[in-house]
């Protein structure tokens, strides 16, 4: 039975960061374990092919769904998890988003030396190959993450801008930049074109390397725990059970929903619970698959005159010519994904960054793109950036083959209803601005007949759905902290040789787009990684 001194549990974002940087070192044997495939379609490929990886479950998504939401009708939200070498990197939206500096200073606070914004902006730089160069100290341009700015010439970005300033906000150069406030356009994770996933920026440049084994197809059961430490990792590949040996260290990297699950089936968390489902206990560590937050977002949609957008550039034949337009010469709207602009704002006074993102999406979008609105349109995309409310990812079966028990919480705390009901305001005040007097037709969703704050209130129960962020379920602690999983070096707490990697570490929700901050992660963690290498040695 093979070893590896790394076992990399995840080839999404995370996993194929740790395992093109820890490869790097000729005399370590590295092991990626991926549960989906390559993920090399054209589908995955081309960005305009975004909307059809999240809304549907297969090869590229794991397709979870969440409990009933009691503050959400008792609706079961989708969750679209990304399934494949480079994870949700591969169906996501290609926003490139670091958050606000404030996010990671808050972490500095909470006693997670060495996580403030001084201290992850040089990881942010190593991972950036930026189309705005190194010049203001912020961005770096070698890294291999390329992010690319926006391809459409269509006039509603730059009139969504121009209603944002009309309604009285700022507007700024560069979200990744010192302000991060105000009406934009979006950084965009596409390269010539294609989809620059964590697989195609990391991962196969340095799938050569006779040091790396990739294994697709195989899903982890359990991470094997004996007198205290990480020895093995067990797998299934399709009917076939196998094992590898962890000489070194295992690296959980597989997510906000299956980190915590791998967990779980593997005795590690809250042992009550744990007993309860049919598993025997190694560690009683209580946080895992707590604390979990997500992004909650409403969908607002206006119908358009005199302006081309998904609808009618995708519809019949125009679809076919996308497809092979882009198949043949790499070009037309097959390059872009019809989210460039948008905005970060504050819900009201006092506060003292943003609280509220916008995604201004160049289509009428509905049940993440399943139900289908046969007119031109466009949409704004509104959520609340720093929830209150807290969920959980718990076991519902010892079968590891079962999807877990997704309980998110959303709106369970009052403050995240008045931030959803705003965001619906602030969304008809900026696309009522002159500036999108040339384009805006009339407001069908929620449409003119919801106006008091009880039918806002009742609209966003019915309708209010995730936009992909999940975090935060195996939580980065300090010293004291009795439901974190993690410390500072990502370590799991009681278990020796063992680490989370991924955007289950964060203790809070970043106020952005998640992608970007947990490459930034993976990229720290192999300091961390090695710096304990090096202090063994000595």
């Amino acid at each position: 039975m093979p070893g590896y001194d790394y076992v990399i549990i995840g080839g999404g974002s995370a996993g194929c960061t740790l395992a093109a940087r820890l490869s790097e070192d000729p005399a370590a044997s590295v092991c990626l374990l991926e549960a989906g495939g390559a993920n090399k379609e054209l589908l995955v490929r081309m960005p305009a092919g975004v909307g059809n990886l999240i809304k549907d479950k297969g090869k590229h998504n794991w397709g979870f769904w969440t409990e009933p939401e009691p503050q959400l009708n008792n609706r079961r939200l989708w969750w679209p998890r990304g399934r494949g070498l480079g994870g949700s990197s591969a169906i996501n939206g290609m926003i490139y988003m670091r958050g606000h500096q404030r996010d990671y200073d808050d972490w500095r606070q909470m006693g997670l030396t060495g996580w403030g914004w001084d201290d992850v902006l040089p990881y942010f730089r190593r991972l950036e190959g930026h189309h705005r160069g190194p010049s203001d100290g912020l961005h770096g341009h070698d890294g291999p993450l390329h992010v690319s700015a926006g391809e459409s010439d269509s006039p509603f970005h730059d009139a969504l801008i121009e209603a944002g300033r009309q309604a009285g906000y700022p507007v700024t150069d560069d979200f990744n930049g010192a302000e991060q406030e105000g009406f934009g356009r979006y950084d965009l994770t596409i390269s010539n074109g294609q989809r620059w996933s964590a697989a195609a920026a990391y991962l196969r440049p340095a799938m050569s390397r006779p040091n790396l084994t990739v294994i697709t197809g195989a899903r982890t059961t359990r991470i094997v725990v004996e007198r205290g430490r990480a020895v093995a990792v067990e797998y299934l590949r399709g009917t076939e059970r196998a094992r590898v040996e962890v000489l070194g260290e295992a690296l959980l990297a597989a997510g906000a929903v299956q980190s915590p699950h791998i967990l779980q089936l593997s005795g590690i968390g809250d042992a009550a619970a744990l007993r309860e489902v049919g598993v025997t206990p190694v560690h009683d560590l209580p946080g895992v698959g707590a604390n979990m937050q997500d992004h909650l977002d409403v969908i607002m949609n206006w119908t358009t005159k005199g302006l081309v957008t998904g609808y009618s550039a995708t519809r019949g034949l125009a679809m076919l010519k996308t497809g092979v337009n882009y198949m043949l010469r790499g070009q037309g709207l097959g390059r872009q994904q019809f989210l460039e602009s948008g905005a970060f704002l504050r819900s009201r006074e006092g506060l003292e960054r943003p609280d509220v993102q916008i995604h201004g999406v160049l289509a009428i979008m509905r049940d993440h793109g399943r139900t289908q609105v046969k007119q031109d349109g466009f949409s704004l995309h509104l959520c609340q950036l720093r929830p209150e409310s807290r969920g959980r990812i718990t076991l519902a079966s010892p079968d590891p083959t079962a999807d877990p028990i997704i309980f998110a919480n959303y709106l369970a705390a009052p403050e995240d209803r008045r931030v959803m009901r705003e965001c619906v305001h602030i969304g008809r005040d900026v696309a009522s601005q002159h500036a999108l007097d040339p384009y805006r037709a009339d407001e069908i969703y929620p449409g003119a007949s919801v106006r008091s704050d009880e039918e806002i209130d009742a609209w966003v129960r019915a309708t209010a759905e995730t936009i992909y962020h999940p975090v935060g379920t195996c939580k980065m602690g300090a010293d004291g902290d009795a439901m974190a999983v993690v410390g500072g070096d990502l370590r799991v707490r009681g278990i020796d040789r063992l680490r989370v990697i991924d955007a289950s570490v964060m203790p809070t929700l970043v106020g952005s787009n998640t992608n970007a901050p947990t490459i930034m992660i993976a990229e720290k963690a192999v300091d961390l990684i090695r710096r304990r290498e090096t202090a063994l040695a000595a």
